[in-house]
């Protein structure tokens, strides 16, 4: 192989700007992520997304990794594909990221260091704890999210949308 097909070959291997080289995104019958990318023979199968942060900006720096979790691009935006890979990415992010929205503080009870929230979210009741203040990362003046001691997250949007009982238990936070 010359040095400039060496090149050329490890520029395809690593992961890179997505838009240069993200061609499509679809599903296979078999309900698998399979991404073709410019540059390669055979497209990329069982395919997996990830959001990269800032958290703040949800449609942008998206990850695109191979079944062993080696990412293979990353997308700055998602306006970055086309309309049906994008809504493929779209749905995927969507399905496969639990990461419910708070809507209401049910009940909330700090003890020995861990606090036990019980909170309504847009996907139901759930009761989670969190061990310290590391496990709330602060997005924005009103914005945050929440990581239980299993390591989900949970959103809270926009803290004024709160009612004043509920913003009462989480405003320390802000």
């Amino acid at each position: 192989m010359s040095d400039e097909q060496d090149k050329k070959s490890n520029d395809t291997d690593r992961g890179g700007n997505g838009k240069d080289r993200i061609i499509r995104v679809e599903r296979n019958e078999a309900g698998q992520l399979v991404v073709y990318i410019r540059g390669r023979d055979e497209p990329v199968v069982d395919a997996q997304i990830a959001r990269s942060f800032p958290w703040s900006v949800p449609d942008s720096f998206i990850s695109v990794r191979d079944k062993d979790g080696a990412e293979i691009a990353m997308l700055e935006t998602l306006g970055q594909l086309d309309d049906k890979s994008r809504d493929v990415v779209q749905t995927e992010l969507t399905e496969k990221i639990f990461n419910p929205k708070i809507k209401r503080i049910l009940d909330y009870n700090s003890e020995f260091g861990v606090t036990s929230v019980k909170v309504e979210t847009d996907r139901g009741e759930v009761m989670f704890q969190i061990r310290s203040r590391d496990d709330v990362r602060v997005l924005s003046p009103t914005r945050a999210l929440f990581r239980d001691v299993d390591g989900n997250t949970y959103e809270l949007a926009d803290l004024n949308a709160l009612d004043p009982v509920s913003r009462k238990h989480v405003e320390k936070y802000f």
